[in-house]
């Protein structure tokens, strides 16, 4: 709750949420897809490279991270991947809190 403290609405919310994981990931890193989502093609089981975070406008809603797709870059759901191997304390505890706030229910 301390990353929305002083947000005003959904808007204000979402962008707390980008900044704080923008700040926090240390990308490049490796993930794994724990939840199959219809808005993603990546299946459960399967590792990805994930690049950082993608462009704001396309977490006004959801946080999504950019991963290397078959040469290109997509767009995907954080809530949908789990860290792989060692990673930097940050980016596992703001991995683990956007998990925590998912799966309370919380929305923007």
């Amino acid at each position: 709750m301390e990353i929305i403290v002083d947000a005003n609405g959904p808007e204000e919310q979402a962008m707390g949420w980008y900044y704080y994981l923008e700040g926090e990931l240390r990308a490049p890193f490796l993930a794994r897809c724990s939840r199959k989502r219809s808005t993603s093609p990546l299946k459960i089981g399967q590792n990805v490279e994930v690049l950082g975070m993608a462009d704001e406008s396309e977490c006004e809603r959801e946080m999504f991270v950019t991963i290397r797709w078959k040469k290109e870059r997509l767009a995907v759901p954080l809530a949908q991947l789990d860290p792989v191997g060692e990673l930097d304390e940050s980016t596992c505890q703001a991995i683990e809190d956007w998990h925590y706030w998912v799966g309370r229910g919380y929305e923007f």
